[in-house]
């Protein structure tokens, strides 16, 4: 092939990705249309409604706060988690380049934001200038930036819906600062610290030895569960979809505390009660 159709070729490529990436990102892109439908809000299934037997039995965490109604990990969605009147409210957080603890899922900006990077590689001040261009019901929350773990705290003061905080990073050295946000804002009785590391929740035990801590595992076995023994305080929180009978009772024989994620139905809520269970996750259940 002969240099000048070489890069006639790579122009067009150029081209047609700049195209692409402006019609999947550009304020009028058509695409918008799409991610409305994806992410249309969801009503509610009420536990106490569909089955009267479980009214005030299950303690129901929101994941990701009430994301059913507003985007995950944003403050709208707590609040809604919040004055439904949740058990807990879980959210993830992560940091930024100048050490901001903020909300944030998944691994690149680009799934939320359209914005390309990670949180670890922008500072906090840039992070909050990107609306969010999809979660449920975006478009209603255009004035909606990215919370810091400080802005999350201060919903919680004086609620009886508890904080429940995942820890999405590697990044051991700053975790004693997560405990002393917790502190601050005289949550630490309050406050669950949860992570799918055992090295993270160990750190985070030396910061302080009574916080409540939830160890995330997806299959229960004697090892996970002599791990979270080990810690002290320490639940199990488990992959429902991975986890039969003959795991969940490995767990409550010996009077470890286990909550099951994520339960999006009543009948697998009323399933897991069947079974002794008395916590789950959800993205869609309310009591």
């Amino acid at each position: 092939m002969k240099k000048k159709t070489k890069i006639f070729l790579i122009i067009i490529l150029i081209v047609i990705f700049a195209a692409l990436l402006f019609a999947l990102c550009g304020p009028v892109s058509p695409f918008t249309g799409i991610r409305k439908l994806y992410n249309k809000p969801q009503e509610p299934i009420s536990v106490t409604q569909e089955a009267p037997e479980l009214a005030g039995k299950l303690h129901i965490t929101a994941h990701r706060g009430m994301n059913s109604l507003a985007p995950e990990n944003t403050l709208p969605a707590y609040e809604k988690a919040i004055a439904q009147g949740y058990y807990s409210a879980e959210c993830d957080i992560k940091q930024t380049s100048d050490g901001t603890w903020v909300l944030y899922h998944d691994p690149l900006l680009f799934t939320r934001f359209q914005k390309w990077g990670a949180v670890g590689d922008k500072d906090l001040a840039t992070l909050k200038s990107y609306p969010y261009k999809t979660g449920t019901a975006f478009w209603e929350y255009t004035d909606v930036r990215i919370p810091t773990l400080d802005e999350y705290l201060d919903l919680f003061a004086g609620s009886k819906t508890r904080p429940q905080i995942e820890i999405k990073t590697s990044n051991y050295d700053s975790l004693g600062s997560v405990v002393e946000a917790v502190k601050a804002k005289g949550l630490e009785k309050s406050a669950i610290i949860i992570s799918f590391d055992l090295e993270q929740l160990k750190e985070i035990r030396k910061y302080d030895s009574e916080i409540e801590l939830w160890y995330l595992v997806y299959r229960i076995n004697q090892k996970k569960i002599d791990e979270a023994k080990s810690l002290g305080n320490c639940w199990i929180s488990a992959d429902f979809d991975l986890n039969n009978e003959k795991n969940i009772n490995l767990c409550l024989s010996q009077n470890v505390e286990l909550s099951l994620w994520t339960v999006n139905s009543v009948k697998d809520a009323q399933k897991l009660y069947d079974m002794g269970i008395r916590y789950i996750e959800t993205d869609i259940l309310i009591k």
